[in-house]
């Protein structure tokens, strides 16, 4: 089996067939592979489901990268650039290492993330827009590394992205300049705005395994 960089629990379809879709799982800062299982377990059986484990430890659980508070709190964090572009790379050849170890269908991959794992899915689907089928971003940003990129092949793209009206951790703001902005890339872009803080509630559930089932029928 081919060598995949990141920890990752994998959860595969019943008598699943070659080149089945798959959907790679991003968790948030201080959490762990095993964090968005549940959630995970409402999409559609059809899918390989690889949640990766971010590389580096935190607080019991592990981070994608370090933050960069220089504009002021939490709430206007950016990426340490070294870090994130590490965790970028990280993901990118896992995603690769993954698709060939699982047999899975490689034009039909999808990434969900959340908080940090939304930001970092949102910049890899601009960055390798053909590798990614459709991708989730709930309560994430567009990273300002990212925001000026404007590559071939999003145009359609299958993005959703849900936020919290009360989320004080990445406030809703953020997230819909992050829709804003790939609406203005031509991508097809599905909303969600809820009225709970930073965690994702019953219904932005119900509207992910909606949004996640209609790029499988």
């Amino acid at each position: 089996m081919t060598a995949i960089p990141l920890e990752h629990v994998h959860v595969a379809p019943d008598d699943a067939p070659e080149n089945a879709p798959a959907v790679f799982i991003l968790h948030g800062r201080g959490a762990d592979e095993e964090d968005l299982l549940p959630v995970a377990r409402h999409l559609p059986d059809a899918l390989h489901v690889i949640s990766l484990r971010a590389p580096d430890p935190l607080q019991g659980g592990y981070t994608w990268y370090e933050l960069d508070l220089s504009g002021g709190g939490l709430e206007s964090s950016q990426p340490d650039a070294a870090d994130f572009r590490r965790a970028l790379d990280l993901v990118s050849e896992s995603v690769a290492a993954a698709t060939e170890a699982y047999d899975l269908d490689p034009d039909r991959i999808g990434l969900l993330g959340f908080s940090q794992g939304a930001i970092t899915s949102l910049s890899l689907v601009l960055e390798e827009p053909t590798r990614y089928a459709w991708v989730v971003a709930l309560h994430g940003y567009l990273a300002d590394a990212h925001a000026d990129l404007d590559p071939d092949d999003i145009e359609g793209k299958p993005v959703f992205v849900g936020a919290g009206a009360g989320d004080r951790v990445i406030p809703e703001s953020r997230s819909t300049a992050a829709a804003d902005r790939f609406d203005d890339l031509g991508a097809a872009v599905t909303r969600g705005s809820y009225p709970g803080g930073h965690g994702i509630g019953q219904q932005e559930l119900r509207d992910v395994v909606s949004f996640v089932e209609s790029r499988l029928a």
